[in-house]
């Protein structure tokens, strides 16, 4: 497997996303935004995403543990280099994860919330594998986020009062899934497998890649492995701004950042 990769900060503020690849394995975290909102742990976002991505890499180099299993060891390794921290506090780092992996002849997929692996078929045909459990909760107040451009102060505040409410459903059943510090959360992955002869490449992203199919709805899956192939990710990811620029307060495209952070894993046979 020939892995490629880019990944691009969406503003000012730290890239909170993060990437690795090797010949048998790309991961991709997509860093859950805290909208300046304490966390109860000193080292934020960008340094847990950095961890467990390398704990990930290690744990999943070896083809026999599950993607689910290693999921849930990284976790446990991670929370355990920073006991200090507020571990229990509802706003703690946490990540989308998005992992393919190639194994004896097959590519296994792990998702967890909405960071998705896209496959492209032989005959041309694409498969998305995402967990979108989050855009059922709290409507009303994803609403209300979307009733102001970014920028404003009522978008700050209304983002405010949603990500404090995610916080309360987070990782629990009534709620959505994602990487934080319960080790519980591996177990609600989507995970799955294909065979390597019925894929021509895919792609592993952050969902500020995969919204220009998803949201903005300015290209097909088609046109997005069609650029990568082109001109790689970081073409991608410039067609992407390129996008956002068009549109820099959300008038067009409610959201909650003009332009999130952006990464994608190409990976190809």
């Amino acid at each position: 497997m020939r892995v490629c990769f880019d990944s691009v900060g969406g503003g000012a503020n730290p890239n909170e996303d993060w990437v690795g690849g090797s010949p048998a394995l790309a991961v991709v975290l997509d860093g859950l935004s805290t909208a300046g909102l304490s966390t109860g742990c000193r080292h934020g976002v960008p340094w847990f995403v950095a961890h467990l991505g390398g704990h990930l890499m290690a744990t999943l180099a070896d083809p026999s543990v599950t993607l689910a299993d290693g999921l849930a060891s990284a976790l446990e390794r991670v929370a355990a280099i920073h006991p200090e921290c507020d571990l229990a506090n509802p706003g703690t780092p946490s990540a989308t994860v998005a992992v393919l992996r190639q194994r004896y002849g097959v590519l296994d997929y792990l998702v967890l919330a909405d960071s998705p692996v896209v496959f492209e078929g032989t005959s041309g045909d694409h498969t998305v594998i995402t967990d979108l459990r989050v855009d059922e909760v709290l409507p009303e107040l994803r609403a209300e986020v979307e009733r102001h451009e970014t920028h404003t102060s009522g978008h700050r505040e209304a983002l405010q009062r949603l990500v404090l409410a995610q916080r309360q459903v987070r990782n629990t059943p009534e709620g959505y899934w994602v990487a934080g510090t319960n080790p519980e959360a591996a177990r609600h992955c989507i995970t799955g497998s294909v065979k390597i002869g019925d894929v021509r490449s895919a792609a592993v992203m952050s969902d500020g890649v995969s919204r220009l199919v998803t949201e903005y709805r300015t290209a097909t899956w088609e046109h997005v492995f069609s650029t990568l192939r082109d001109y790689g990710p970081s073409g991608l990811i410039a067609t992407v701004r390129k996008t956002e620029a068009t549109d820099p307060t959300g008038k067009r495209w409610p959201r909650y950042k003009s332009g999130d952070d952006a990464t994608v894993a190409y990976c190809r046979w």
